[in-house]
């Protein structure tokens, strides 16, 4: 346990970054799955550029590392493009 008042303060601060940050990741996962269960390929180009940006937002904010995303949309363009 902290003995120090800014150790407290940054128990606390880290507990409400962790419920932020598993909120925010999860919302991105189910964007994931969302565009993964897509059919149609007009749609798909559209949700397309949502799906990316959540991802980018999600690196912006420290929560994806730069890499993972990397990959994901790479993948993820591989489901558009049909290759």
């Amino acid at each position: 346990m902290p003995n120090h008042r800014s150790a407290w303060k940054r128990l606390r601060q880290n507990e409400r970054h962790r419920i932020i940050n598993k909120s925010h990741l999860s919302f991105v996962r189910k964007s994931i799955k969302a565009f993964k269960a897509l059919d149609d390929s007009e749609v798909t180009r559209e949700k397309f550029s949502s799906v990316t940006s959540d991802i980018d937002k999600s690196v912006n904010k420290g929560i994806m590392h730069h890499r993972k995303a990397a990959r994901l949309k790479s993948r993820l363009s591989r489901r558009v493009t049909g290759s």
